[in-house]
């Protein structure tokens, strides 16, 4: 496939299991391509599709993607555009079976290949991984996918691959790249990190989204050369933006630090450079890259147990006092020996004083039940909520009568060394081709990270931080990233010095027990925290009320700093 001197055009048609069904058409209508990918997969989703296979060992992968192609496998064939999707989710090897029965009843050839590998379940005690796992997958990296457009296929099946890999992989086998090609391999890993979320990039879930047309945003696309460099951007008329605010939030989503670890290479996100290339183009360079970590990530997911919820309506005066009653009242009901091994009960003040209308008067007192046994979490803790209906506070009453409860799941990451992992790309002849690891050797990059000058000191007026500042946030397990950028070199300056570790825990009071790591990000003028356990035991065991930290962003640029006149 390699074509060294030539321009690659991917572009991204899914950034979750559930995402704009439209897209697919949609991209491959908008303009040209060389490659469309779609990212379907979270650490969520795998827990979701593995419980599927449970049920039903045919099952197991997006089924979405299967309807897409029924729709639309023609039109990529008639246009030359070749697909790279993680739809395989935990069953791969059937979601290919499907695809080409699927064309052959379609009357459309196509060569389906499947890279495998990453379903480490099978070897769990050897490999010491947790017991009572569902699903265990290592995080695979770009080799596999390159062998498998090399070796023929128009479609390219995948498991649990890393998010930029869809990417990564289409560009080692188009310009011909090796493990040694660090630089190049780092730079089409950033590409696909932006392009992984899809209209994330273009302008969905922008800090700054008054300021564009984000009522149907298109989705992304990346235009990738020999050297690595790329320009992010859309297909002409279609909705959102492509800018520099785009392109570093996503930048910023669900990374850590400066080294940003993959199967393949290690990203230096300190070195990235954007610059503007035009209306809807942004253009990234200078990104250096380090030899990959010598092991694998692996994506643990298990039952956690089970859980209910009970949200009671506390209405008009003396809200504090009605949820204290209901919480004594509530905690002598439960009988002897049913107490729930965790409950806690989180109380939203959503009331307003003197309100027009009684849900605007009105908090929410939720409880929150987890239990190993289903039994202390269903009918008797809804029975004790529920025989308070008349002996409680005034006002009493549920959003919704008490369910059963249902089980939950929990996330963990492990680590296994590479060299076991039997990476392996079939293709659409049949034949397996063994994927070596990557190297792990080679130079660092050896970049510097400076403070900038901080800002003379003068007037100041307390103001909301999202008037200067935007901000992305999500999860990786059980802990959360929350990543801030400024848009000018002045703001940096007043951001570099002043959003430390302990401003950010006064601001977010949730945060000041956590262990919280802060990261410098000069060229992107941006500062990037890591804030572990403040998801518990990830997304599935909802264990906050944003349980996969999406808004943690927007509710500190809610927060109020005194904020330097000279900037406002």
């Amino acid at each position: 496939m390699a074509r060294a001197s030539s321009v690659l055009r991917i572009g991204n048609a899914s950034g979750f299991y559930g995402d704009r069904f439209a897209a697919v058409r949609e991209m491959l209508t908008g303009g040209p391509l060389d490659v469309l990918t779609g990212d379907y997969l979270a650490e969520l989703t795998m827990l979701i599709l593995a419980r599927d296979r449970l049920r039903d060992p045919s099952l197991g992968y997006a089924r979405t993607f299967l309807r897409q192609m029924e729709e639309c496998l023609g039109l990529a064939r008639e246009r030359g555009v070749r697909i790279v999707v993680n739809a395989g989710g935990v069953n791969p090897a059937r979601l290919a079976d499907q695809l080409r029965e699927l064309a052959q009843r379609l009357g459309v050839p196509t060569a389906v290949a499947v890279v495998e590998g990453d379903d480490l379940l099978p070897r769990r005690e050897e490999l010491g991984l947790p017991e009572g796992a569902l699903a265990a997958h290592a995080y695979l990296g770009g080799f596999g996918i390159a062998a498998c457009l090399d070796g023929g296929a128009d479609v390219v099946v995948t498991g649990r691959v890393t998010d930029a890999a869809l990417v990564a992989g289409p560009a080692i086998a188009h310009f011909g790249w090796t493990a040694a090609d660090l630089d190049a391999l780092a730079g089409a890993v950033v590409a696909g990190h932006v392009l992984e979320c899809g209209a994330q990039a273009t302008g969905g879930n922008y800090a700054f989204f008054g300021e564009h047309d984000v009522d149907h945003p298109g989705f992304p696309l990346a235009e990738l050369y020999p050297d690595g460099s790329s320009v992010i951007t859309k297909h002409p008329g279609t909705g959102g933006a492509v800018t520099i605010g785009t392109v570093t939030a996503q930048l910023l989503y669900e990374t850590g630090g400066s080294h940003y670890p993959g199967p393949d290479v290690t990203a230096r996100l300190d070195t990235v450079r954007l610059t503007e290339d035009g209306p809807d183009r942004v253009r990234i360079d200078g990104v250096r890259g380090e030899a990959p970590p010598s092991t694998l990530k692996v994506g643990c997911n298990s039952l956690g147990g089970h859980r209910n919820e009970v949200v009671f309506v506390l209405t008009g005066l003396e809200i504090q006092a009605k949820a204290a009653l209901v919480r004594r009242q509530f905690t002598a009901a439960l009988p002897p020996g049913s107490r729930p091994a965790e409950l806690c009960w989180t109380l939203a003040r959503t009331d307003h004083p003197d309100s027009a209308t009684e849900e605007a008067a009105s908090a929410l007192l939720r409880l929150t039940a987890r239990d190993r046994d289903p039994a202390k979490v269903g009918r008797e803790l809804g029975k004790a909520a529920v025989e308070l209906g008349l002996s409680g506070y005034p006002g009493f009453h549920l959003t919704t009568p008490p369910g059963p409860g249902a089980p939950y799941g929990v996330f963990s990451a492990a680590y296994v060394d590479a060299e076991l992992v039997e990476h392996a790309a079939v293709l659409p002849d049949g034949r397996r081709i063994a994927v070596p690891p990557a190297p792990v050797t080679g130079k660092p990059a050896g970049v510097r990270q400076e403070l900038p000058e901080p800002l003379p000191p003068g007037p100041t007026r307390r103001a909301p931080l999202g008037l200067l500042f935007g901000a992305r946030s999500g999860d990786k397990g059980g802990d959360a990233n929350l990543g801030v950028w400024a848009r000018s070199e002045e703001a940096w300056r007043w951001l570099a010095h002043t959003l430390t570790v302990e401003k950010l825990c006064e601001l977010l009071p949730e945060t000041a027990e956590l262990p919280v790591a802060r990261h410098l990000l000069p060229n992107l003028r941006a500062v990037n925290f890591t804030l572990t356990g403040l998801l518990g035991e990830g997304v599935a065991a909802q264990h906050r009320f944003d349980p996969q930290a999406k808004a943690l962003g927007e509710w500190l640029r809610s927060r109020h700093a005194d904020l330097p006149e000279v900037l406002l």
